[in-house]
């Protein structure tokens, strides 16, 4: 079996200790990830029971799954990952890349006709460790899910967003602050400190 590497390994030991990893496993969360998105639901209540969702990025569906219980039976929530994930009642997931035209579409299809209130998006590049490779693939899926928002989202609807500060970082914000009235990035404290991801927090799509 292969030796682990010093960082692998110093990850593994501060993933078993970190708070909000025993918090996920004792209160049935799929991730830790779920405490950042209930972190800024607190403050800015983006979830709202009945209104339309797509979850970008969604495995293993701690999202999807924080959302379900927000939004209940009389709302909507498309959830679509390159990787496979577990069912979530109340949530509709479409497996495989949206880049892809033909998964692009069947997203599309399970949102239907009318248009979205909020797009989440968690997603993150594969990270090779190599900032000149790894940077330029997030804002990549980051400018994917600006532009699948600027199709779906309804008037007034908001979209929240994970980048990662660095080259390019910048102009995102600057193209968000095109589309939306209110334009903001939030650091939850689950996110982990030396970790250079932010999230982008648009409001108010068409409102500018």
């Amino acid at each position: 079996m292969p030796k682990r590497s010093k960082s692998s390994a110093r990850w593994l030991a501060e993933h078993a200790n970190d708070e909000f990893v025993k918090q996920a496993q004792k209160e049935g969360w799929r991730s830790r990830a779920v405490f950042k998105l209930a972190q800024i639901q607190d403050s800015e209540r983006l979830l709202r029971p009945g209104i339309r969702c797509v979850d970008l990025g969604a495995a293993p569906g701690g999202w999807s799954q924080y959302a379900a219980k927000i939004i209940g039976a009389k709302g909507h929530i498309v959830a679509t990952d390159i990787l496979a994930m577990d069912g979530i009642p109340g949530v509709e997931f479409v497996q495989g890349d949206f880049r892809e035209p033909e998964v692009l579409e069947q997203v599309l299809r399970s949102i239907g006709s009318d248009q979205v209130d909020l797009v989440l998006s968690d997603m993150a590049p594969n990270m090779a460790g190599i900032d000149a490779v790894d940077q330029p693939r997030s804002m990549y899926l980051a400018e994917l899910a600006l532009e699948f928002a600027d199709r779906v989202l309804a008037p007034g609807g908001d979209l929240l967003l994970k980048l990662f500060q660095g080259a390019g970082f910048d102009q995102i914000i600057r193209d968000a602050r095109n589309r939306y009235g209110k334009v903001a990035t939030k650091k939850p404290k689950a996110s982990r400190s030396r970790s250079p991801e932010i999230y982008l927090l648009a409001r108010q799509f068409g409102m500018v």
